[in-house]
């Protein structure tokens, strides 16, 4: 992807009085040629985000199954889909190499966190998978696990993918984040034709939203024909609670302004979308984008056109099976791969592909036969 595409389109924005002199206002009343020519790369980048899964380009090598672990997998909310999807995946490559799995859920509630951190520390693991939850936020929990030598790796656990500093996990398996938050800001910008009115809703208790949700912001603000009405802070464990009440709220504000919905998770429209329905809404009155993470219910409503448009969906099986990987390294005293899965956006167009049919973004690209490989598992 252009990660670098904000800090052009903003240049290019400001200078273009100076830059294009009367050339502007030759074509007013219509959009600027800055303003063109900016959702002109933004169609590009979002049409090469939109293509079909390409060869795998991850690890080939890496040493042979460790047979026989005990893992412990704590999840932050199996009823987000895209940690039920991680964990899956998990499931699925642990019994290919010969390991068994404990879960532990921590509902989404704060107070069970660390609780479920030292519960699966009971059960004696070799090794610990955190899905979802915030590194940093879980340290206390997270050290005991370090003095007993028990190697740790999580999904989505911090802002960036690899080690997370200052903590034991040795792997944060994500694609970039800020790419993810790019990609879907900038298809909203093009579904819309450079003219979107946007709503963002984000959780500040975790720094991967945050910045996602700032980066999604950002793309909005750059884009000269589009607003930005507000981001909302509403907890994805709060979400079926709180947002029917809020889509209400801001249907009553912003009315026939609000046209777009960014998100960082796709459970938010699971329970916006209802609510836009009984409102006799029209579908293609709203276009709801998702930053992550390609649930099955957002899958449904691309697929059915019900208002989501697009979700950049996780590979969460994939990601599952790399854990595995990642895990089985460090029992073999290696290092971690570092791998970054490339950015998907899923939309109508695309969503027969690579899974779509099943519901579910999951590239046909021969990853478990490879990771099998590797493993030497047959």
């Amino acid at each position: 992807m252009r990660s670098w595409l904000l800090a052009w389109a903003c240049a290019c924005l400001a200078s273009v009085a100076t830059a294009q002199g009367a050339s502007v206002a030759a074509v007013a009343p219509g959009p600027s040629v800055a303003a063109r020519d900016y959702l002109l790369e933004a169609r590009r980048v979002v049409d090469a985000a939109s293509q079909p899964s390409a060869p795998w380009d991850g690890p080939r090598t890496g040493p042979r199954a460790h047979a026989g672990r005990h893992v412990a997998v704590v999840a932050e909310d199996l009823r987000n889909g895209g940690i039920l999807g991680v964990v899956d995946g998990v499931l699925e490559a642990a019994k290919v190499i010969g390991w068994s799995v404990k879960i532990f859920d921590a509902t989404g509630t704060p107070d069970l966190r660390l609780k479920m951190l030292a519960n699966a520390l009971a059960s004696h693991p070799d090794g610990l998978i955190i899905a979802g939850g915030d590194a940093h936020a879980l340290l206390s929990g997270l050290q005991p696990f370090a003095s007993q030598g028990i190697p740790v790796v999580g999904w989505h656990v911090a802002a960036k993918a690899g080690p997370v500093p200052g903590t034991p996990v040795a792997m944060n398996v994500a694609t970039d984040p800020l790419e993810v938050a790019r990609v879907t800001a900038l298809a909203a910008i093009v579904q819309s034709g450079g003219r979107a009115g946007v709503v963002i809703f984000t959780d500040s208790n975790f720094r991967i939203a945050e910045d996602k949700s700032a980066a999604m912001a950002a793309v909005v603000r750059a884009c000269s024909g589009c607003t930005l009405l507000e981001v909302r802070d509403v907890p994805i464990s709060r979400a079926e609670e709180q947002m029917p009440n809020i889509t209400r709220a801001l249907l009553a504000r912003y009315g026939k302004r609000w046209t777009c919905a960014l998100a960082i998770n796709d459970i938010y429209f699971d329970y916006a979308a209802p609510v836009l329905t009984q409102a006799g809404m029209p579908d293609a009155a709203m276009s709801m984008l998702s930053a992550g993470d390609g649930s099955e219910s957002a899958f449904l409503r691309i697929q059915t056109g019900t208002f989501q448009t697009g979700t950049v969906a996780e590979p969460l099986n994939l990601q599952g099976w790399q854990l595995v990987d990642e895990m089985n390294r460090l029992f073999a005293g290696e290092g971690v791969t570092g791998y970054t899965f490339p950015v998907h956006l899923v939309t109508a167009d695309n969503i027969g592909t690579d899974g779509g049919e099943q519901l579910r973004y999951d590239p046909a690209n021969g990853y478990r036969d490879i990771y099998r490989r590797i493993w030497q598992r047959p």
